[in-house]
């Protein structure tokens, strides 16, 4: 093992620690070389038992609805999956999203800062009614690539939506690179209690090769019809790192 090497196992080892007691209590299933991971997805809920078999620490999971025409049956997150995923050492981290670039409902950001009033609301009462701690960030989401102008006229407003119902501690995003830097440069994205974090969760679509340094999640592995994720419990996932102790799972949040 070369130095650089044990120096991602050692990271790695403890941020795996970081996810809280509850993972550390049951035995949390084994990390990545690279660090510890959680999966997304949204066709159905998978047994918490699958996701650990698989090696990973936990999910991050919807805090939405589904849109017009679908029916997702990881949509939101219930309170029974929720529980069978702590009792099983399981972290979990909420995000939201809505709409999509074509899809039957426009994507969220889109909506200003009225929508994001509206769509903070929803996640927060689908957050908490799933036992979501009162503290834990939700990562709201820009699931395209936007130019500066876009951002400052539209999606930074929606974020001062969201901040003037859950405040700027409980907001996180997830998007490519430059809109994480441009939403933690403008405030509107609370702090993790690891140094130097914001709860960016970056995806690498539209993101290059760069890592943004203050990211707590990297979204590596993005399933996609011509590149689908790996399977888990019977269906394709996406695959994030965790590059923080406080990536923003419940657990630390009560």
């Amino acid at each position: 093992m070369t130095r650089r090497d044990a120096l991602r196992y050692v990271a790695a080892a403890s941020a795996l620690a970081g996810m809280g007691a509850a993972a550390a209590g049951a035995g949390a299933p084994a990390a990545s070389a690279a660090a510890p991971t959680l999966i997304d997805f949204a066709m159905r809920q998978i047994p918490a038992e699958d996701i650990r078999a698989a090696g990973h620490a936990g999910v991050i999971n919807y805090v939405s609805t589904s849109r017009p025409g679908s029916s997702f049956g990881a949509k939101p997150i219930t309170l029974p999956y929720a529980q069978s995923l702590t009792a099983a050492g399981l972290v979990i981290v909420s995000n939201f999203q809505y709409g999509k670039p074509g899809g039957t409902a426009p994507s969220d950001f889109t909506r200003g800062y009225a929508g994001g009033v509206a769509d903070a609301r929803t996640a927060w009462q689908l957050h908490t009614a799933a036992g979501g701690g009162q503290s834990a960030p939700i990562f709201f989401t820009i699931d395209e690539d936007i130019d500066r102008d876009t951002w400052n006229r539209v999606a930074l407003q929606w974020f001062r939506g969201i901040n003037s119902v859950i405040g700027v501690q409980r907001t996180g995003i997830y998007a490519g690179i430059n809109p994480c830097q441009w939403a933690g440069a403008d405030g509107v994205l609370g702090r993790s209690s690891t140094p130097g974090r914001w709860w960016a969760w970056q995806t690498k679509a539209w993101s290059g090769t760069q890592v943004h340094p203050a990211a707590v999640l990297y979204q590596r592995v993005v399933s996609t019809a011509s590149n689908p994720g790996p399977v888990v419990g019977g269906i394709e996932v996406d695959v994030n790192d965790v590059l923080a102790q406080d990536c923003g799972q419940w657990n630390l949040h009560p």
